[in-house]
Formats: C-alpha cells, sequence, structure tokens
C-alpha cells in the first residue's frame, strides 16, 4: 500500500511539476504574410483519436450528433478504413502523411528501442513511464527528434510537397509536422533554466505551426484557459486555432488538426459510451457556425473527419485482461526503464498497449526460445518475427505458421504481390484458385506486418495480443474494464472517414492513400 501511494504521489509530482513548468501565459505565434490559393478550396483534416463506426453510428441514430450526421448526409461515409500498424497515433500519422508504412517512414511506435543509441524511444504514453525514461529525454524525443531525426528523410510529408508547390499548409496540435518551414517554439523560461528543452528551440513544419502552450495563434486560447488542459493539446484549443484561421480569412490549402478528447473517453469507460462524441460534436458544430450556414461551411471549405484508430475491449478482470511481460524477467535480465543497457542485459520490451516489440540483446538468444515461451499463453493472437529467410508468422495455433515475402504470384486486394508459404490462416487471410488474397481479421495484414518488422534495425519479435486483452510493462498504462489499440486485429485498425464538401474519395480505404488524395483536392 505505502509502495503503491509513493508511486502515486511522484507521478503527481510530475505531472503538476510540468504543468506548472507550462502553464504562464502563451505569446501568440506570429503569423507571416500566407499567399492564400484562391483558387484552392481548404481542405480541413480533423484527426480524432479513437472514432470508430458502430458507436458513431449509434450517436447519430439517437440524434446525439447533429454537426456529423449534417457532415455525413452531405457527404460521404467510408465505416471501415485501414490504419498503419501498430495501431498508435505517431505511427498512424506518419502513415498519413507519407503515404508510407512503417518499413518506408520509419516510426515504428510510441515505444521501441533504437539499437544505434542504445535506448528506449517513448514519445509520452504514461506519466510513470516519463518519470522513470526522464522527462527531459521524453520531451525531446517527442518535441524535436520525431521529425528532425527518427522520421525517414527519404520520404516526403504533405507539407514538405503543398511547399514545393507553393501552397500553404498548417498542422495544429499534431506530434508529426516536419515541413519547410522555420519556426521557435516558445519554451518557458523555467524549462530552458532547468535544462529540459533548449531555450531557443528551432523546428521544421509547415507555414502555420500550432502546438499547444508551445506555439499557438488564437487569443482565446489564453482567455479561455484551454492550456490548462493537457498543455494545450485539447480539443477546445485545436477548435479555436482553426476558427482563427476562419475567422481571419487565412485558411491554407491544407489544415490537419488533432483532436484528441474521445480517445481518454474510450479508454476509460469503452466504446460504447458516447458522451465522448458528443462532446466532438459540439466542438466540430463550433467550426461550422464559423459561417453564416453549415451549407456554406461546406461551400467554403472541404473537411474530413477521420478516426486515426479503433479500440478493441480489455476485459474488466486485470489478472485475466494484462499480457505481464516483465514476468520474463523471471528467466531473462530485462533492464529496468531509464537505466543504461549492460552488457550481460537479454531483452528489452517496447509495449504498444495491445502490441508490443521484444527485443533480442543477447545475440545467441534463439527467438524459438522465445515463441515457446509466449505461445501457450492463449491471450496472443499472434507472433512474428524476420530473418534471412523472409517474415514468419505463428499463430496462436501451433500448428500454424506462415512465411511470407514482397513479391510472389499471390495478389491482395491492392494490387500488391506476396510470395506466401504455408498457412496463410495464421493470419486469417484465404486464397481462391486464382490465387487472390482475401483479409479477415487483419486487414491488409501483410503489407501493414512487412512494414512494423522493417520500420527500425534490431532483432525482434512482434506479440499481437487478442481482443479484450493488452500487454503491460513497467510503468504502461492500463485499460481493463475499458478498451485499448495497437493490434493489428480488425477492431483496433478499422475506423470511419467522412467526406464532405467534395465527392472526391482515397482510390483505396486505406490510410496510406490519403496522402496523394489530399494533394489532389489542394488543386481542385
Amino acid at each position: 500500500m505505502i509502495k503503491k501511494l509513493l508511486i502515486t504521489l511522484i507521478t503527481l509530482a510530475i505531472v503538476l511539476s510540468v504543468l506548472v513548468w507550462f502553464s504562464f501565459k502563451t505569446p501568440e505565434a506570429k503569423i507571416d504574410h500566407l499567399n492564400i490559393d484562391a483558387n484552392s478550396k481548404p481542405v480541413i483534416l480533423l484527426l480524432v483519436d479513437s472514432l470508430m463506426d458502430k458507436p458513431l453510428k449509434k450517436a447519430m441514430e439517437e440524434d446525439r450528433a447533429p454537426a456529423l450526421s449534417f457532415l455525413k448526409n452531405n457527404g460521404n461515409y467510408i465505416p471501415d478504413v485501414v490504419s498503419s500498424y501498430p495501431t498508435m497515433s505517431v505511427t498512424i500519422d506518419s502513415s498519413l502523411l507519407t503515404g508510407t508504412y512503417a518499413d518506408q517512414h520509419q516510426i515504428p511506435a510510441l515505444a521501441w528501442y533504437k539499437e544505434e543509441e542504445q535506448r528506449l524511444i517513448n514519445y509520452g504514453s504514461s506519466a510513470s513511464e516519463i518519470y522513470k525514461l526522464g522527462v527531459k529525454q521524453v520531451l525531446n524525443d517527442s518535441i524535436q527528434h520525431l521529425n528532425k531525426d527518427h522520421l525517414n528523410k527519404d520520404v516526403s510529408t504533405i507539407f514538405e510537397d503543398l511547399d514545393d508547390k507553393q501552397k500553404q499548409s498548417a498542422a495544429i496540435n499534431v506530434l508529426v509536422y516536419r515541413g519547410n518551414q522555420d519556426h521557435k517554439l516558445h519554451i518557458p523560461r523555467i524549462a530552458s533554466t532547468f535544462d529540459i528543452l533548449p531555450k531557443n528551440t528551432d523546428v521544421k513544419g509547415p507555414n502555420l505551426l500550432s502546438m499547444g502552450v508551445l506555439s499557438q495563434f488564437s487569443p482565446e486560447n489564453n482567455k479561455n484557459n484551454n492550456v490548462w488542459q493537457g498543455l494545450g493539446i485539447n480539443d477546445a484549443f485545436s477548435v479555436n486555432e482553426i476558427n482563427y484561421l476562419i475567422e481571419n480569412d487565412m485558411l491554407p490549402s491544407f489544415t490537419f488538426a488533432y483532436l484528441p478528447d474521445l480517445d481518454k473517453h474510450v479508454h476509460e469507460k469503452g466504446q460504447d459510451d458516447l458522451q465522448g462524441i458528443e462532446e466532438l460534436d459540439n466542438r466540430i458544430a463550433k467550426i461550422l457556425d464559423a459561417y453564416p450556414t453549415w451549407g456554406e461551411a461546406l461551400e467554403k471549405m472541404t473537411i474530413l473527419v477521420y478516426g486515426d484508430s479503433g479500440q478493441a475491449p480489455i476485459k474488466e478482470n486485470e489478472t485475466e485482461a494484462q499480457i505481464d511481460l516483465t514476468m520474463l524477467s523471471d528467466h531473462y535480465r530485462i533492464p529496468k526503464l531509464g537505466n543504461p543497457i549492460e552488457a550481460n542485459d537479454e531483452l528489452m520490451l517496447g509495449v504498444n498497449s495491445r502490441m508490443s516489440y521484444i527485443y533480442l540483446l543477447e545475440e545467441s538468444l534463439p527467438i524459438s526460445k522465445m515463441t515457446e515461451q509466449l505461445l501457450p499463453d492463449d491471450r496472443i493472437g499472434f507472433l512474428a518475427w524476420k530473418d534471412e529467410k523472409g517474415n514468419h508468422v505463428l499463430s496462436g495455433e501451433i500448428d500454424k505458421t506462415l512465411t511470407f515475402r514482397p513479391e510472389g504470384k499471390f495478389l491482395d486486394p491492392y494490387g500488391k504481390s506476396w510470395s506466401i508459404d504455408g498457412d496463410p490462416s495464421a493470419l486469417d487471410i484465404s486464397v481462391n484458385e486464382e490465387n487472390r488474397i482475401k483479409y479477415g481479421d487483419y486487414p491488409d495484414a501483410l503489407a501493414r506486418l512487412y512494414g512494423a518488422l522493417h520500420s527500425h534495425e534490431g532483432r525482434f519479435l512482434i506479440v499481437d495480443a487478442k481482443p479484450g486483452y493488452e500487454f503491460i510493462g513497467e510503468g504502461t498504462p492500463t485499460h481493463a474494464g475499458g478498451a485499448g489499440h495497437g493490434s493489428l486485429n480488425k477492431e483496433d485498425s478499422t475506423t470511419p472517414l467522412i467526406i464532405a464538401g467534395t465527392e472526391s474519395k482515397p482510390p483505396h480505404n486505406r490510410v496510406i492513400d490519403f496522402k496523394e488524395w489530399i494533394l489532389q483536392l489542394t488543386n481542385e
């Protein structure tokens, strides 16, 4: 009891300290002259964390989401857009902005091990993990290194491509924002004094960059104290920034805005709770209300509402629901979070809720030893790893093994060919007599899993949980009785897209098809 109390107090102290550091009034960012393209209809993409088809439709049927219903009824609705993998926001955002899976954009997950630097990267998943890894390290990784160093320089973002075409763009509260324009973030004096972040933090982003308390446009956010909630990373803050651009005739060709509040509702209460959707709807209505009528809003702009990942229900019983990967420390040496890697360390854990990377630091440790230990747990959907022979999948049923490689005689629904040996049902794949692939519980399974397996250097195993379960590690957040994401499963991986203000649709219902589609929209 005392130990739990101490952990709680330490965690609270960290959170309060960070809030104090950033609670000073944030000066509004200076907006230089924008060359707004009068011939281009502005596109606003609202990325809503954990918006899902079933609860959204239920909220609409019960008249609890009038703004979203208006957009759906006056546009197009796609219920099952396939996300990236793992289904964590930084990986999904990177796929959306670059049009690639993780093997190309190289952002493997929220938590992953960077072999070159021999350390765990975590962009911020819980206060406990932030404390153990160090506030300085987590903030620098998420604010600076994610875009500057980790995101592959050989792939371009929507922001960079638009800039090359001399079109303007904006990013509001998104972690992935790399562009060509220079920006200076406002770092409170106390943070630089204690060497948490450099006093002069220069980043490259789109023409307009808003990041909570670090950079903002709208004076309404200071007036309404929106900087207090999540350091400004909240729905009210994002909507005020959008409305400021609308009211001042400064909407660029493309605006990418993150609305995170729904995610917390779903994690805590599960996907059947509609309160979060009601609150989201009120925020979107505020954007539409910036115009004389909602109809005129759609004449003036194209608005896209997209849920970045779904969430699978997590069982209420913690012992049953949580697959505790720290138990591997009974057999292997695993370094504590924040401790340097030592020569005799054997494993490192990159826990991403319903998916995890298990890194084999000891070269002599065989993958087979790990699979034998993990496979008997019937809460695990599959294990996957790569070697010189290909990409391997072992399902929870011991006789189902699959090896696959790009290019071969089997064609998937997206026109990509694959070589497949073994049992395709290990990933719930069926193949017809014409060698056509049909995906089941794991949408676009081969390309997405290949993306994760080839997203970064190192020798590692991927473990993926069945619906109802999640992995836990040292200090990771838990969601028993609520919901979680990260998995390749369709419950985590398919989400809705509302398109209003244009008849155009992406060529395929996948997040990696958004980039070229959005670039085309900005030319309409």
